[in-house]
C-alpha cells in the first residue's frame, strides 16, 4: 500500500505545539503536585512518549529531503511509529490500573501482542530499505499500512476496554475519556480526507491531557500555595516508601476552622512569605479551614532547628498584628504513624489537650495517647457497625439524684462507660468526643437508653419506686431524621412509659441547632419525655432562647456551686437565677454537691434536686436499688405512722 503526500501537506507547527505542551505539562508537574502512584508513573511515561513522537516526526520531515540523512530519516520514521504505538500500550495499562480491572492481564497481553507484531513488521520493512521516495512534488510513502492497521486495532481495543470497565469508572470520567477519543478520531479522519499528516501525534496528546485534568490535577491554593489533605497523605506515603525522614509543623487556628471564615489576605501573604523564604523546598498542606501542616525533608535541612526558629521569628509578628489564637505542633516523622498515614488525626488528638496560643513538641506520650484513641475508635466503629443494643462493651452507670422536697432518691442520671478488652474501663471524656466526631454517638445513645429502660423495667417489676432516669444526648444527634422515632421505639419496646425517661441537652449557639432542638423537644414531650438543660452556667447562655425551649429542669453546673461557696456576689447571682427559674415553674438541679455545706447552701438557693459525690459516685445502674425506695417498704412505713 502506498500513499502520496506533498511536503505542503505536513507542517511542523502542530508537532512543535504538541512538544511544547508536553514540556509545559512536565514543568507544571515538577512545580506542582501529583500523586506518586503507579498510575501517575504510567501517565508521566505517556507524556514523555508523546514528546518523543512529536520530535521524531519533526526530525523525519527535516532530514528526509537531505540525501545523506535519508537512512537516518528512515529509522526515525520507525522510531516515530514505535513511540506512537507504545503510547497505546501505556494507555491501556493506565485504564487497567486506575479501574483495577480484573482481566487486566488479557488486555495487556493483547496490547503487547499488537505492539510486538506491528513493530516487528515495521522493523523488517525499514531494514529492507527506504520506506519513502523523495520526488520534486513531495514524498511517496511505501507500505505505510502497517502503522494504520495497528492504530485502528489499538483504537478498537481501547473502546472495548472502556466499555468493559464502564461500571468501575465514575460516569463523568468515563464520558471524558470517550469524548477525547472521539475527538481524536474525528481529527484523524479529517486529516486523511485532506491528505494531511500534521496532526497524528496531537490525536494521542488529547487523551493524555484529559488524564492530567481529570485524574491527576491537584491545584495549589493561589494565595497560600497549599495542597489539600489528599496530597499530604500521598506525600507521606511516598516518604515512607522511600524511607525519607521529615519534619512537620502544624498551625491550627480555631477561629477560622469553626466559623468558616477566610484567613485575612495579609496573614496569608505572611505565611506564604516565610514558607517561600525560610524553607523553600517545603510543602504546605491545608488540611482544614484553619489548619495547615508544613512538611520538609530532614536531609534537605540539616539545620532544621534553626529553620524552625526562623519560622517562629516570622510568625510571631503576624500574631502580634492579628491576635488570632493558635496551636502549633512540631515533630519528626515516625514510621508507626507514617505507615498508617495518620498525621492529621495524630495532630488533632494532641490539639485536644493543648491550651490556646501554645507550642507543643511531639514526645513518646503523644504516641501512646494517639494509639489509645485509635484503639477506642476501632472499638467504637465495631459497636456502631454491629448495632447491638445489648453490646457488653457499653456499660450503663448511674448517679442517684436527691429530691429535696421528698428526701428520696427518686430520679437519677444514666452515665456511660466503655469496658474494652485492652484498656478496661474507659471514661466519657476519653471517648464521647471521638464518637461525636466520627458519627457513632447516636448508636451509643441508643444502647445506653435501651439499657436504662431495661433497668427501669426491672426495678418497677421488683417493686421499686423510680420516677425517671435522665440520659445525655449530643446536639448533633438531633440532626438525624430518625432521632425521635428511635427514642420512642426503644422506650416502647421496653414496656415503660415515656415519663420514666428524661433527656439532657446542652444549649447550642447555632441558630439551626436551636430550631432543630425546639422541634425535637416538642415532638418528644408529646410522649411524656422530660427535658433537662444541662451545664447551665458554662460558656454561652442566652436567657431568651432558654425561655423559648420547653425544658422541665435547669441543671446548674458544678462551677456555679463552687463559685457560690467562695464568693457572696456569685452566690447572690446564682440564687437570683435559681429563684427566677423556680418562679417560672422550672425545677432547679444542682450538680457537684460534695459536702454538707454545699447541700445546705443549695437548699437555700431554690434547689429542687441535688446530685453529687456527697450522695454517690457513678456506679453500675444495678446499684441504684440501694438508693431508691420500694413501694411495699413505703406502705409499711405509712402503716406505722398511722398506728
Amino acid at each position: 500500500m502506498s500513499q502520496y503526500i506533498h511536503f505542503s501537506s505536513y507542517s511542523p507547527a502542530a508537532d512543535i505545539v504538541v512538544a511544547a505542551i508536553c514540556l509545559v505539562m512536565m514543568v507544571l508537574i515538577c512545580f506542582s503536585y501529583i500523586s506518586r502512584t503507579r498510575g501517575s508513573r504510567l501517565f508521566l511515561t505517556m507524556v514523555a512518549l508523546v514528546f518523543v513522537a512529536a520530535c521524531t516526526d519533526i526530525a523525519f520531515y527535516s532530514l528526509a529531503s537531505i540525501r545523506e540523512f535519508r537512512t537516518v530519516a528512515n529509522w526515525l520514521r520507525c522510531a516515530h511509529h514505535a513511540a506512537l504505538l507504545l503510547i497505546f500500550v501505556y494507555y491501556i495499562a493506565y485504564i487497567c490500573e486506575v479501574t483495577h480491572y480484573e482481566n487486566h492481564q488479557r488486555a495487556l497481553f493483547l496490547a503487547n501482542l499488537i505492539y510486538a507484531v506491528s513493530m516487528l513488521a515495521d522493523v523488517i520493512v525499514t531494514a529492507q530499505g527506504l520506506t519513502f521516495i523523495v520526488e520534486d512534488t513531495g514524498i511517496r510513502f511505501i507500505r505505510r499500512g502497517i502503522f494504520i492497521y495497528a492504530y485502528l486495532c489499538y483504537t478498537i481495543l481501547c473502546i472495548v476496554l472502556l466499555t468493559r470497565v464502564r461500571r468501575l469508572l465514575f460516569r463523568r470520567i468515563m464520558f471524558g475519556f470517550y469524548g477525547t477519543i472521539a475527538i481524536s478520531l474525528v481529527i484523524l479522519v479529517v486529516q486523511g480526507m485532506k491528505s494531511q499528516s500534521s496532526y497524528t501525534v496531537s490525536t494521542l496528546l488529547l487523551p493524555v491531557v484529559a488524564m492530567m485534568y481529570v485524574m491527576h490535577s491537584n491545584p495549589y491554593d493561589a494565595l497560600l500555595g497549599t495542597n489539600d489533605v489528599t496530597a499530604m497523605q500521598d506525600y507521606v506515603q511516598y516518604c515512607y516508601e522511600k524511607k525519607l525522614s521529615f519534619i512537620f509543623m502544624s498551625l491550627y487556628m480555631k477561629e477560622f476552622d469553626e466559623e468558616g471564615r477566610e484567613i485575612p489576605q495579609e496573614m496569608q501573604a505572611g505565611i506564604r512569605q516565610f514558607t517561600d523564604q525560610v524553607v523553600r523546598k517545603a510543602r504546605l498542606f491545608k488540611v482544614g479551614k484553619g489548619h495547615m501542616i508544613l512538611i520538609f525533608l530532614k536531609k534537605q535541612y540539616p539545620d532544621y532547628e534553626q529553620k524552625i526558629r526562623s519560622i517562629f521569628e516570622a510568625f510571631y509578628p503576624l500574631y502580634e498584628t492579628f491576635h488570632y489564637d493558635y496551636k502549633i505542633v512540631i515533630g519528626e516523622s515516625l514510621d508507626e504513624i507514617s505507615q498508617r498515614n495518620e498525621y492529621v488525626n495524630y495532630i488533632r488528638t494532641i490539639h485536644r489537650s493543648m491550651a490556646e496560643c501554645t507550642v507543643h513538641r511531639i514526645d513518646a506520650e503523644d504516641v501512646r495517647e494517639f494509639n489509645h484513641n485509635e484503639y477506642i475508635l476501632k472499638e467504637l466503629a465495631d459497636i456502631y457497625r454491629k448495632g447491638n443494643l445489648n453490646d457488653p462493651r457499653v456499660l450503663a452507670y448511674c448517679q442517684p439524684v436527691l429530691n429535696v422536697n421528698t428526701g428520696k432518691y427518686d430520679t437519677a442520671e444514666a452515665l456511660m462507660r466503655l469496658n474494652l478488652e485492652k484498656t478496661g474501663i474507659v471514661y466519657p471524656n476519653q471517648f464521647i468526643h471521638l464518637a461525636e466526631e466520627q458519627g457513632y454517638i447516636h448508636m451509643l445513645t441508643e444502647i445506653i437508653l435501651h439499657k436504662t429502660c431495661h433497668a427501669i423495667q426491672l426495678f418497677t417489676e421488683a417493686g421499686y419506686e423510680i420516677k425517671r432516669i435522665s440520659v445525655n444526648v449530643s446536639v448533633p444527634e438531633l440532626k438525624d431524621e430518625n432521632f425521635c422515632s428511635d427514642i420512642i421505639d426503644i422506650i416502647s419496646k421496653n414496656g415503660i412509659s415515656g415519663d420514666k425517661i428524661a433527656i439532657e441537652l446542652t444549649e447550642s449557639q447555632n441558630e439551626g441547632d436551636f430550631m432543630l432542638m425546639k422541634q425535637k423537644i416538642d415532638e418528644l414531650k408529646k410522649h411524656g419525655i422530660k427535658f433537662y438543660l444541662d451545664d447551665f452556667g458554662t460558656g454561652y447562655s442566652n436567657m431568651e432562647r432558654i425561655m423559648e425551649l420547653p425544658f422541665d429542669i435547669i441543671k446548674f453546673d458544678r462551677s456555679l456551686v463552687l463559685a457560690s461557696g467562695v464568693d457572696d456576689r456569685s452566690k447572690k447571682m446564682v440564687e437570683s437565677l435559681a429563684q427566677m427559674f423556680s418562679n417560672m415553674n422550672y425545677s432547679v438541679l444542682y450538680e457537684g454537691v460534695e459536702k454538707d455545706s454545699d447541700e445546705d447552701m443549695c437548699k437555700g438557693m431554690a434547689a429542687t434536686y441535688l446530685q453529687g459525690f456527697k450522695y454517690s459516685k457513678p456506679a453500675p445502674i444495678v446499684n441504684l436499688k440501694e438508693y431508691i425506695s420500694r413501694k411495699d417498704a413505703q406502705a409499711a412505713t405509712d402503716r406505722e405512722m398511722k398506728a
